[in-house]
């Protein structure tokens, strides 16, 4: 997966070097905006089963700042950001290659260095009993769970 680049960041950053699950690593540009969800809004993407984005609507090339070719064909990990913890997506992982659908609150990554939260559902795309690869559905989240999720997240970082 490619670094984040400068160009595309908006307002000031920090530079972390992310770990990813797969052993490697790369560079993201974290800033503090917050892009607020849209109201009645749903989020879209399918992947293979290897987490490779096949699939978008408009929703989620808005709020993620990729164009739909940009995303295409990349990890659905090119959206992880540093706050979120690895346990998160382990759990979402394992939950989902059991044939069982996963609920739960994330912080996203933009482009632009920016983040959004979603309350995310993601299930198996199984066909005639063998999973082919993952629809998640995001909506708005509550702002309760968010700060709650603050929280949780950070403790579970440290």
């Amino acid at each position: 997966m490619q670094d984040m680049q400068i160009d595309d960041i908006v307002g000031d950053y920090e530079e972390i070097n992310q770990s990813l699950s797969d052993g490697s690593s790369r560079k993201v540009l974290v800033t503090q905006q917050e892009t607020d969800f849209p109201a009645g809004c749903l989020v879209v993407s399918q992947t293979d089963i290897n987490g490779t984005i096949t699939a978008a609507n408009e929703s989620f090339v808005t709020m993620s700042g990729y164009s739909l070719d940009e995303i295409i064909g990349s990890p659905h990990a090119l959206l992880r950001h540093p706050d979120m913890p690895a346990a998160a997506f382990a759990d979402l992982w394992q939950t989902l290659q059991a044939g069982n659908k996963w609920y739960g609150y994330v912080k996203n990554l933009r482009k632009d260095g920016g983040f959004y939260w979603v309350y995310a559902t993601a299930i198996p795309n199984i066909r005639e009993g063998v999973v082919q690869g993952y629809t998640s559905v995001r909506r708005e989240p509550s702002k309760t769970k968010i700060e709650e999720c603050k929280k949780l997240y950070r403790e579970m970082l440290n």
